[in-house]
């Protein structure tokens, strides 16, 4: 069981990237979904430091705020993917 949670915005062709990702592993995760305006994305800023998403968080690997998506996936891959095991 994983507490990843993902920080993202419905229609957004990086945050499906990264679901889809997320779905290939089989993981869990928690949804955030942002506002489409930035200036009201406050959540994802305290997170992240920044309004863009997607955004992972994943307490137990100490990832607070991972930003870009091929950046994620990656991470996704090489921490919970076959390289992993």
């Amino acid at each position: 069981m994983s507490n990843l949670e993902l920080y993202e915005l419905e229609g957004c062709p990086y945050c499906a990237k990264v679901k889809d990702k997320l779905a290939d592993l089989d993981l869990d995760y928690e949804s955030h979904m942002v506002p489409s305006s930035h200036d009201e994305r406050t959540e994802v800023e305290d997170v992240s430091g920044q309004t863009g998403v997607p955004v992972l968080v994943d307490p137990e690997h100490d990832v607070d705020g991972m930003s870009e998506s091929d950046d994620i996936v990656a991470y996704l891959d090489e921490t919970y993917g076959d390289a992993a095991a």
